[in-house]
Formats: C-alpha cells, sequence, structure tokens
C-alpha cells in the first residue's frame, strides 16, 4: 500500500509511531509537499494520505475520510502567514503571491479577501518559499511560514487567527483520506495505519517531550517552539466542531463558486 505523509512539521505527530518505534509491513510512504500528494491521491497514484481539505471536493465520489483525524487550528496557527508590505485592507487589485504548496489555505486566503475585506487581488503563483520581488504579500504555509523571512515585511497575518475572527469557526487545513478502491485490497494496511497513527497522538500526550526532540532532529531548520506548536496551535483529533467547521468551509467556497459541486463529506466506517 502506498501512504502519502506531508513533509511538514505539522504531520510529523501522526507519523512518529511508524517512524521511531514500529514501521509497518507492507506499507510504503511517500513524502511530499500537501500538493503534490493532493494530485497523487486525485490520479489513484495513493491508497490513502493526508491531502488539503479542499482537495476533497475534487476526490469526494471517490475518497473517504478517516473520522477521527485531522490537522487543524483554532484561532492561531503559526504555519499559515499571509506576509505584506501592505494592511491587508489595502491589498485590492495588488500582486498577492499565492503558494503551490497547498490546496486549502490557498481557498482560505480567497474567501477572507473577497468576503471579508472586500479586497480583490491579482494572484500570482509562487514556489512554496518565494521572494518578495515584485509582490505586494505572498502566501506561506508549513515549514517554510516557520522559517527566518529572507524579505522583511511590514505586516503579517495568521489566517487561522483571521478565520476565527471573522467566522467563529476554527480551520481545517487537511484531512485523511482514502481511496475508495483500495479499501478491500489493502483493508489490513489501512487498519494497521489507523492504529498506527492513533498509537502517535497517545505517544504525543503521554510523552511529548520525546516527540517533540524526533521532531526537531527531523526538521533541524525550524528555530520554533515546536512542543508549543503541537500543544497549543494544532488539533489533531477530529472532534464534531472541527467536523462542522469543515463544512462551514465547504458551504462558503461553494457559495463563492471556488467549487463546481457542493460537497458531501463520506466517513469510512
Amino acid at each position: 500500500m502506498k501512504l502519502g505523509y506531508i513533509d511538514y512539521l505539522n504531520c510529523y505527530p501522526f507519523y512518529y509511531h511508524m517512524f521511531e518505534h514500529k514501521p509497518l509491513s507492507g506499507v510504503e510512504v511517500v513524502s511530499r509537499y500537501p500538493s503534490d500528494l493532493n494530485r497523487m491521491m486525485a490520479k489513484g497514484e495513493l491508497d490513502m494520505s493526508p491531502i488539503s481539505a479542499a482537495t476533497y471536493s475534487l476526490i469526494q465520489d471517490r475518497a473517504l475520510l478517516l473520522p477521527d483525524f485531522c490537522l487543524s487550528s483554532i484561532g492561531y496557527v503559526g504555519s499559515v502567514i499571509l506576509r505584506s508590505n501592505l494592511p491587508i485592507e489595502e491589498l485590492d487589485k495588488k500582486k498577492v503571491g499565492l503558494t503551490s504548496a497547498s490546496h486549502t489555505s490557498v481557498l482560505l486566503l480567497k474567501m477572507l479577501l473577497k468576503s471579508y475585506y472586500n479586497v480583490e487581488p491579482e494572484y500570482v503563483l509562487t514556489k512554496p518559499n518565494p521572494s518578495m520581488d515584485g509582490l505586494d504579500a505572498v502566501l506561506m504555509i508549513g515549514n517554510e511560514a516557520m522559517l527566518k523571512s529572507r524579505s522583511p515585511v511590514s505586516f503579517s497575518y495568521d489566517l487561522g487567527e483571521l478565520w476565527l475572527r471573522k467566522t467563529g469557526f476554527p480551520v481545517v487545513f487537511a484531512v485523511f483520506a482514502v481511496n475508495e478502491e483500495a479499501i478491500d485490497r489493502c483493508c489490513n494496511e489501512i487498519t494497521a495505519v489507523i492504529r498506527s497513527y492513533r498509537d502517535s497522538i497517545e505517544c504525543l500526550e503521554k510523552e511529548a517531550d520525546r516527540v517533540v526532540k524526533a521532531a526537531q532532529n527531523k526538521y533541524a531548520d525550524i528555530t520554533y517552539d515546536v512542543k508549543g506548536y503541537y500543544e497549543t496551535c494544532l488539533q489533531f483529533k477530529f472532534s464534531d466542531r472541527l467536523k462542522q467547521a469543515l463544512t462551514f468551509y465547504y458551504d462558503k467556497a461553494f457559495e463563492m463558486g471556488l467549487f463546481e459541486e457542493r460537497v458531501k463529506i463520506r466517513y469510512l466506517d
């Protein structure tokens, strides 16, 4: 079975157990940016993977979501940042770089700017860690958002915080999808991965220092309070509130014409 892994600090806690304690037999882990995993899941090249929450809209007819796990924040997240030379209210018709690394955060920014700030910039696709050359603002996510910026800016906006302030909802940035075609063929492996995810989150709760140390070793270039990031910024369990937040996000995106059809979430039993 081919299993995707978002090669970011935020996804690491789910994979701690299989990386550090018990590798899974018959499971090949494919480490990529979220955008790459999104594309591979859409093409059927992965059997199971975390994906950008927005991408589920494109594969909902052939994929199911795990009901217990997600990558979310309630307010400040620290790793989804709009860096800007101008106040956010002044970005209308300005050049805003959109990271090619993700999908959820791109739509999140577009919804925030248009619906809550009445701003419609000129969007420019960028690489994951761009400079500000020729741009008025850039969206950055994941590890790149937590690195020291090469281009100092006057304003920095945390999208998780803005979304909570404007809508009252948390943000579900990533979900865990299983290709429906793989459910019978890879039943044992899928069950083992789910068990490993559960063991990993239990490790984070019971031996946080060990998980944090392993994460710091893996992502040594990030000078960040990793323990605080895991304990206060991120949510890993897919609570009812987060499921409601995801539905709100999907409905809002559909109403704004960002999705061609309304999303109907199907969960793996």
